[in-house]
């Protein structure tokens, strides 16, 4: 969908009677439309789409992930003007906001791929600074520098995690997050069209694994040469595929349970059975 296109209302499914409504918004960054016009067609389009308790988004989205040669004239404080669309935004709407991630601009200059979540006050609730900078094929980890910190704090699914795009190859940080006690992780992305079976395939492993709700936001349309994957989706702590998104630009609203974690790990208690990773470590070779 190119970026004078309206979308329709979001497609809402019911999957439970009560709960939390979250609103996958998944958007293309074309390169010729602007960053305030981005700005300005989103926030539009959030308030098309009123109702969900949680709405997010993908990776980078009002920059663009592949706008390389613009990083720094883009780079934002957190005054800027994509935190301080989601907090109005959070304030006008009663929501949370999980804005993906934008390219922050540090008090000592610099840069960094940083996840931001809005609770529905509009104040920061979190902060998380990407740590697994992407450079296959891209020049993220020569621009940017990785975080040094990870965040688990109390959101509408629960105790939630943030991480981004190539985190979740990872399985490492994964699993400290889960020891740090996560009920629910966010995923932004940027992730191409070409790895898509790779997005579908961690996405739900990583539920599974730790018996979480994943909420993964991706990108689509296409950036210079680039064809993003879409397929944004939603997977409950058994791995159940909740929602999936297609290709397009596209909100999709779909209610979740977040008791759903405390049921799931009651009937089949599997992180009881993990072993502490030093407990791993210490075992011998045979």
């Amino acid at each position: 969908m190119t970026s004078g296109s309206k979308l329709s209302a979001a497609r809402p499914d019911a999957e439970w009677s009560g709960g939390i409504r979250v609103a996958l918004v998944q958007l293309a960054s074309p390169d010729s439309e602007s960053r305030e016009a981005r700005i300005a067609r989103v926030s539009a389009l959030l308030r098309a789409n009123p109702g969900a308790d949680l709405y997010v988004l993908p990776e980078l989205w009002s920059a663009g992930y592949f706008a390389f040669a613009r990083y720094a004239e883009l780079a934002e404080s957190f005054d800027g003007p994509t935190v301080t669309m989601a907090q109005e935004l959070a304030r006008e709407l009663g929501a949370a906001i999980h804005l993906g991630s934008f390219i922050e601009r540090d008090p000592s200059g610099t840069l960094h791929n940083t996840a931001v979540l809005v609770d529905a006050a509009g104040r920061i609730a979190q902060r998380y600074r990407k740590i697994h900078v992407f450079g296959y094929r891209s020049l993220e980890a020569e621009l940017l520098t990785p975080g040094a910190e990870l965040s688990v704090v109390p959101g509408p699914l629960g105790a939630t995690a943030s991480t981004t795009c190539y985190d979740l190859r990872f399985p490492g940080l994964w699993q400290e997050l889960s020891d740090r006690g996560a009920e629910a992780a966010i995923v932004p992305a940027a992730w191409p069209a070409a790895r898509r079976e790779h997005w579908r395939l961690l996405t739900q492993a990583r539920a599974v694994e730790h018996q979480i709700w994943v909420v993964a936001v991706n990108a689509c349309g296409t950036q210079g040469e680039v064809e993003l994957g879409g397929s944004s989706r939603i997977i409950d702590p058994s791995g159940r595929i909740v929602a999936e998104c297609g290709a397009e630009e596209e909100v999709r609203i779909v209610t979740v349970d977040p008791d759903r974690v405390a049921e799931v790990r009651a009937e089949f208690p599997v992180l009881a059975d993990r072993l502490e990773r030093a407990a791993y470590r210490a075992l011998g070779d045979v």
